[in-house]
């Protein structure tokens, strides 16, 4: 019952109307079930030359009416089930997309985007038609099949007869219990493989450019047809075991049939059974087939699904690594120090630890610079500040408050992170560079884009501000995808503001544009600046080294240049480089 927890909290919360829709399937059913019996009438009548003119009108308008009303109860019916059926698809794939967004950094370290949308995509399509088509057949088939063999009971038909007839199909329970685990577990390796194949396909999509200019497409063909390979070999693993069982249930259900001809023609060849009789009970036979071919549909179905909601369920059961605490507090960023004490933190699984006994002090309004080599745990400090992943030594406070305190909105709302490589979205430029402004005015937007360097680069396009970007921003080069990103934190305008390498990209005459510009503005703000090129971080107040996850030098940029220590060597390198340049 676990692994069913997420269809079975859906079904009883819509369970009014699923009642509704299986009542009017039962209904329709039960209408249904009287047609062989009114068959059987007419037959013996006929047989008996009983018949007149009006009494066949009359058993043509009861025919006639059987039909109309199952065709018209059992529409209502099917119609209130797969109505719920697409709620379900629905909710839970908006259930999905909030749960990825509380799922914390290192959850989407270790499953791609790929296997993201197989969640979304195939596993949600896949329960919602075990809670539509499969419940509408279930409760089709569950009612046809009391109807019918309510109205052989009741009818002159002979209880062995019914009861020979219908042997064959006390098999279908063992058939289901023997064949149900196999096709899910087969259900389930198809539904990993296709995980994986969408996988691969978003990656090999998002680096189709790197593919051509490497010309490397019959490589990337041959890595993509091995996901599809799999998933071939898995379908074909699940195609012969599910054709194999949906082949056993009409078998069975023909058997019955020929029991019933061949039994209870002798008895109605020998005066034991009117030809009435016969003919409704051929009817009622052939009537429980459909049902049973059904009931082999459904039972493929819920294996398939029972597999995805496994998958629904496991991921569902993920916690966020990042919990806020219910009562959290709120905090005046403006005039707040960051306070980081004894701050050591080691990423899931990594044997060493990236951070060592950091301890630094931000005053308010204060302008810092960080460098470092790469991996010397830069990023990383401010990943713990903006609660990305939680420390595993010491503390960070804002003002007197723990981040732990805060809520998560409070604290990452007070801060403007803008990262090397910012993301940008496939809308317009001015939707990007407002993306948490929503309201901002298009004088707010080009103020921002001007600070940023990039407004000359904008207005040179046909649609200026109202230019769609590409998946990922892709109309725009390097410097300007990453200038863009940059005003989009400018325009924030947040107490708290980390640049982290994002002026990588553009020339050393724009980088002191931009610098300039951000010390112009954010004079009063505090302001982190994390760069590999000293050129962006002289005018900083102070200049934090960090090396293997240590703090080992401090100090304004003369002072470390005096120092003669990793800052000054770094400084000297890239000196020689610009000259060279």
């Amino acid at each position: 019952m676990k692994s069913q927890r997420l269809l079975v909290d859906f079904v009883r919360a819509k369970w009014y109307i699923y009642a509704s829709g299986i009542a009017f399937t039962a209904a329709a059913n039960m209408i249904q079930s009287y047609f062989p019996h009114l068959l059987g009438r007419f037959t013996d009548q006929l047989q008996e030359g009983g018949l007149t003119q009006s009494a066949v009108i009359d058993y043509s308008l009861m025919l006639l009416g059987v039909g109309v009303s199952y065709g018209l109860l059992g529409g209502i019916g099917q119609f209130h089930i797969m109505y719920v059926g697409r709620l379900f698809e629905f909710f839970t794939r908006k259930r999905l997309f909030d749960h990825f967004t509380a799922l914390s950094e290192h959850f989407y370290s270790k499953f791609g985007v790929g296997k993201l949308l197989s969640y979304v995509m195939n596993d949600v399509t896949s329960v919602r038609e075990s809670i539509s088509m499969g419940i509408n057949q279930t409760a089709n088939a569950i009612f046809l099949l009391l109807s019918a063999v309510t109205m052989m009971l009741f009818s002159s038909i002979p209880l062995y007869l019914i009861g020979a007839c219908v042997v064959p199909l006390l098999f279908i329970p063992w058939i289901v219990v023997r064949f149900g685990p196999l096709i899910r577990k087969r259900s389930l390796a198809v539904q990993e493989s296709l995980g994986t194949m969408t996988e691969s396909a978003e990656e090999q999509f998002g680096g189709i450019r790197v593919t051509k200019k490497f010309a490397v497409e019959t490589i990337m063909n041959g890595r993509f047809g091995k996901t599809v390979d799999q998933i071939r070999d898995n379908q074909l693993k699940l195609v012969r075991v599910s054709s194999f069982f949906q082949s056993l249930i009409p078998f069975l259900g023909a058997l019955s049939l020929v029991i019933t001809i061949i039994f209870g023609g002798y008895l109605t060849l020998n005066a034991k059974m009117s030809l009435g009789n016969f003919v409704a009970l051929t009817l009622y036979i052939r009537m429980m087939v459909n049902p049973l071919q059904q009931i082999g549909n459904v039972i493929n179905t819920m294996q398939r699904s029972r597999a995805s909601l496994e998958r629904l369920n496991d991921l569902f059961a993920m916690k966020p690594d990042i919990e806020e605490i219910e009562q959290s507090t709120e905090l005046d960023f403006h005039q707040s120090a960051i306070r980081i004490k004894d701050l050591s933190f080691s990423y899931p699984d990594a044997k060493q630890e990236a951070l060592h006994h950091i301890n630094l002090t931000i005053e308010p309004g204060k302008t810092i610079g960080i460098v470092g080599k790469t991996g010397s745990g830069k990023t990383t400090l401010v990943k713990l500040l903006l609660r990305l992943y939680d420390s595993t030594q010491g503390s960070i406070r804002i003002g007197d408050v723990d981040i732990h305190d805060l809520s998560l909105e409070s604290l990452r709302g007070g801060i403007a992170y803008v990262p090397q490589d910012g993301f940008l979205f496939s809308t317009t430029i001015r939707e990007n560079i407002a993306f948490f402004r929503r309201t901002a005015s298009l004088c707010q937007v080009e103020k921002a884009a001007k600070q940023a360097q990039i407004y000359g680069n904008i207005i040179e396009f046909p649609d200026k501000f109202e230019t769609k970007l590409g998946e990922r921003g892709v109309t725009l080069s390097g410097g300007q995808r990453q200038r863009t990103s940059l005003a989009r934190g400018l325009i924030k305008n947040a107490p708290i503001m980390i640049l982290d390498d994002s002026v990588s990209a553009v020339d050393s005459v724009t980088e002191r544009k931009i610098m300039d510009a951000i010390r112009a503005e954010r004079r009063q703000q505090t302001t982190i600046l994390i760069a590999h090129r000293i050129s962006a971080l002289k005018y900083a107040d102070e200049i934090i080294v960090l090396d293997e996850g240590r703090i080992v030098q401090r100090g304004t940029h003369q002072a470390l240049l005096e120092q003669k220590g990793i800052y000054a060597t770094l400084h000297a390198i890239q000196e020689e480089g610009s000259q060279h340049a």
